[in-house]
């Protein structure tokens, strides 16, 4: 009766520890990628950098150099090295709980845009590297279609609500969701365009609801944009 307990607290306390080692490696090997780029940096400096053996490296990390760039994407894409579901997160459950079609895409679009200010920079490097690389761009592949199985979450949960467009199944309401969060519209956006990131959360938003939402539901996600807050001339012009 009393070591079942104590069998739970060890558990636990190894459960953090390893959390602990994988935050500390992810974020070391961030660092050097962000600084030296992905062929530059090697498991052995990764190791040194976050105070590790190598042997732990590979353990916490298999597959080599892509399994540790997959590890620095996850834990970036999470802000995190938990083991817990995007669907569990605070952000998705505020959407969930959300009643407002509208504004549950306004919620939507600015987690999309505060996880591409996080991987964004990491996404870069990657993408750079990929080419030369199969097995980092095989760990590329895999975060699309990742991210392209992640957006039929939003689009079900819309469906589910009867909130989506009667012409629109949630499968292509999901393809429109991944197509509009892409890292790569971001970017042109704002490296070629100039916006700010909050310019890029308001169109999302707003270009969400106009494509996803029956026409009586794309006013809430407009209402829920600040733009009172913004001097004249800083946003986009609306979407034709």
């Amino acid at each position: 009766m009393t070591e079942r307990p104590k069998r739970r607290y060890v558990s636990d306390v190894r459960k953090e520890n390893a959390e602990a080692t994988r935050l500390r490696i992810a974020e070391a090997a961030r660092a050097l990628m962000l600084e030296r780029g992905y062929a530059a940096t090697t498991m052995a400096g990764v190791a040194r950098a976050s105070g590790v053996v190598v042997q732990t490296l590979y353990t916490s990390c298999p597959g080599g150099k892509p399994g540790l760039a997959k590890l620095v994407w996850d834990v970036t894409l999470a802000g995190d090295a938990q083991a817990v579901p995007q669907s569990a997160r605070p952000h998705v459950q505020a959407i969930l709980a959300e009643p407002d079609p509208g504004r549950k895409l306004a919620v939507f679009a600015e987690m999309a845009l505060t996880i591409y200010e996080r991987v964004g920079p990491v996404h870069r490097v990657l993408r750079a590297a990929a080419a030369a690389d199969a097995g980092l761009a095989g760990v590329l592949a895999d975060t699309e279609r990742q991210r392209l199985a992640g957006s039929r979450g939003p689009a079900e949960h819309l469906a589910a609500a009867g909130a989506l467009r009667a012409d629109l199944t949630a499968e292509r309401a999901a393809d429109h969701i991944y197509a509009l969060t892409s890292i790569e519209v971001f970017e042109r956006l704002t490296e070629v365009c100039g916006w700010s990131v909050r310019d890029c959360q308001d169109w999302l938003a707003r270009t969400l609801s106009q494509t996803l939402l029956e026409p009586a539901g794309e006013q809430p996600a407009d209402a829920y944009l600040s733009s009172a807050e913004d001097p004249p001339g800083s946003r986009p012009p609306p979407m034709p």
